[in-house]
C-alpha cells in the first residue's frame, strides 16, 4: 500500500484510535506496542515507555505516557541544551515535547507538530496539567511543517518519520526549519540494505511502523541529499527481522 492519501488517512485513524482509548482510560496500542508481533522484543508493557528512565516519566502526566507510542528516546539522542529551540515531529499526545521542554528550560522553546486531531487536544490538556509555558502544539504535516526557515535549533522525532509516503520532503523541511549548525536526533525504524520493499511489506504493514521504513542507505542517502551532513545511523535493538529501532544523528552546516 504506496497510495499517499490512503495511507495517511490509515495513520491518522490508528493514532486517533491510540489518543481516544487513553481517554478512555485503556492503554493505546499501535505499531511500537507490544501487542504487535513486531515488537516482542519490549521488556515490559509498554514499548514506548520502557525506553524512558522512571524520573522522565513521573515529571509528566500520566496520559503522555499511555499514548507513547515510539521507539526511542529522542529526548536523549538530541542531547539538549538549556535555551534552545526544539521541534517534534509527529508529537502525539506530547511526551517528548514535555520531556523536551524541561530539558531547554524557561529560555528555551519546545514545538510539537502532529495532523492527527485528538492527538492535538490531548497533547493541549497534558501540557495545561504540566503547566508547561515554553510549548506549543501545531496542527501540519510533516512534509509542510508550520514554521519559518531557520527556526529551531534541534528536531526530534520518535517512529514518525517511516509512516510518511514522500521521505524526501521531510528531509527537505527539516533542513529548511533548522537554523545553520542545527542537528537531528531521531528514533526510527530502518531496515537491512538487503531487504527489498516487498520484504518489509511482509514484515509488517505501513501504518504498522515496517513497509514504509527506509534502508540504512536509503536514510543517509536521503538526509545528505538534503544538504545535512555529519549523518550516522546507529540500531539499537531489533523490531523484527532485519529491521531495526536507530538513533540517527545529522547536522545542518
Amino acid at each position: 500500500m504506496t497510495d499517499t492519501t490512503e495511507v495517511r488517512n490509515q495513520v491518522r485513524e490508528r493514532y486517533a484510535a491510540a489518543a481516544q482509548s487513553v481517554d478512555a482510560s485503556c492503554c493505546a496500542t499501535d505499531c511500537c506496542s507490544p501487542t504487535s508481533a513486531a515488537f516482542d522484543t519490549a521488556d515490559s508493557g509498554d514499548f514506548g515507555t520502557w525506553l524512558y528512565e522512571s524520573d522522565q516519566l513521573s515529571a509528566i502526566p500520566d496520559g503522555a505516557a499511555l499514548a507513547s507510542l515510539g521507539c526511542g528516546n529522542p529526548t536523549v539522542v538530541a542531547d539538549l541544551l538549556s535555551g534552545e529551540t526544539v521541534l517534534d515531529l509527529g508529537s502525539g499526545a506530547g511526551i517528548d515535547v514535555l520531556l523536551s521542554a524541561k530539558r531547554v528550560g524557561p529560555e528555551g522553546f519546545a514545538y510539537g507538530i502532529d495532523m492527527t486531531d485528538e492527538m492535538l487536544d490531548l497533547a493541549r490538556r497534558h501540557q495545561q496539567e504540566a503547566g508547561a509555558t515554553n510549548v506549543e502544539f501545531r496542527k501540519g504535516s510533516i512534509e509542510e511543517i508550520p514554521l519559518h526557515d531557520d527556526a529551531v535549533d534541534v528536531i526530534i522525532s520518535n517512529c514518525v518519520i517511516n509512516l510518511s509516503t514522500d521521505k524526501p520532503a521531510v528531509f527537505a523541511e527539516m533542513f529548511r526549519v533548522l537554523r545553520g549548525g542545527g542537528r537531528i536526533g531521531i528514533a526510527d525504524v530502518v531496515a537491512d540494505d538487503q531487504l527489498s520493499a516487498a520484504d518489509r511489506l511482509e514484515r509488517g504493514s505501513w501504518v504498522g511502523c515496517i513497509a514504509g521504513a527506509l534502508s540504512f542507505a536509503e536514510y543517509r542517502n536521503g538526509l545528505q541529499a538534503a544538504g545535512f551532513t555529519n549523518v550516522s545511523i546507529e540500531p539499537t535493538h531489533d523490531v523484527a527481522d532485519g529491521m531495526h529501532s536507530a538513533i540517527v544523528r545529522a547536522r545542518k552546516p
